[in-house]
């Protein structure tokens, strides 16, 4: 399959990026994370979460700050939802998409939501339902796809049983998601391709951590199959806070740079993307982790 001519990018930073950072960061700055996001040409950004803020206590937050989003036409807002509670609190919010998640490693599923990967689909059944009955999207995080921080490397069959379960129960689109950041391009093209027995292309995405340095190979191996959605987080934030070992996912910055430079259409502006990168950074006190944009930024002052 040929390359793709243009790339649909989801920002989880706001979300995915923000959850485990110790600093609590106030509604404001997350409300104009986002807005500087969809100014630089995002179309679809991962919000927030409904989660226990015992657990989770940075996504608190989260009425407030969907409340407090100029939402754009043309741009989808999505939002996390673990259980039925959550989607309940999350429903009052209108999001246009919700997401569940699974592992793929029974281990990592015992350890992070205390359950097996089956029992975990049982719970999520009935939020699926409810989702698509009121008419909201649903799509499907796979986690530990490639690599488990308790299991070791996870065989492709795992990604397809995963798979084939959030298929089952209605889930309309799935991330492929290298948690931890040990998959390199083979072994990310054999998890995709498991997760293609069940699921379209239109309707697979990549999710690329950076631990080893790999995220744009994995990227790169992941166009070669014509995949051409991606999870990406401005300025590199997060990790998981469940996953031992997971640095940050592949900055924004960084994966439009390489596209770009293939020729391949994002429709993101990147000077625009990496002041958004800048901003949140600034706050946190810290560069942003993207080799780009702090290239970029050196090159302005300079």
């Amino acid at each position: 399959m040929s390359i793709p001519s243009r790339v649909h990018l989801i920002d989880v930073g706001p979300r995915d990026g923000l959850q485990n950072e110790k600093t609590p960061v106030p509604a404001a700055v997350k409300i104009e994370l986002v807005h500087r996001l969809q100014q630089a040409g995002l179309k679809e950004i991962e919000v927030t979460s409904y989660v226990s803020p015992k657990w989770v206590p940075q996504m608190a937050d989260n009425h407030e700050v969907m409340e407090g989003v100029a939402r754009q036409a043309g741009v989808a807002y999505s939002v996390l939802t673990p259980n039925l509670k959550g989607f309940e609190a999350a429903v009052l919010d209108k999001p246009d998409e919700i997401v569940v998640f699974g592992s793929a490693s029974e281990a990592f599923s015992q350890k992070n939501i205390n359950c097996s990967i089956a029992e975990s689909i049982e719970r999520f059944a009935p939020v699926v339902d409810a989702a698509l009955a009121a008419g909201i999207r649903v799509r499907g995080a796979m986690s530990c796809t490639v690599g488990c921080p308790y299991e070791g490397e996870i065989a492709p069959e795992r990604v397809a049983y995963l798979a084939g379960l959030l298929k089952g129960i209605g889930v309309q689109r799935v991330d492929v998601a290298d948690t931890i950041g040990v998959g390199t391009p083979r072994k990310v093209q054999k998890a995709l391709e498991a997760t293609l027995q069940h699921f379209g292309i239109d309707d697979v995405s990549g999710h690329f951590h950076d631990t080893y340095g790999q995220a744009l190979s994995n990227t790169l191996a992941a166009l070669e199959l014509g995949v051409w959605n991606y999870q990406s987080s401005v300025a590199g934030l997060g990790g998981c806070p469940y996953a031992k070992g997971a640095t940050g996912n592949v900055a924004t910055e960084d994966v439009v740079y390489m596209l770009q430079g293939m020729g391949i259409d994002t429709g993101i502006d990147l000077d625009k993307l990496i002041d958004a990168g800048a901003y949140i950074s600034d706050f946190l006190g810290r560069k942003p982790n993207s080799r780009a944009a702090n290239a970029l930024l050196t090159k302005r002052a300079g």
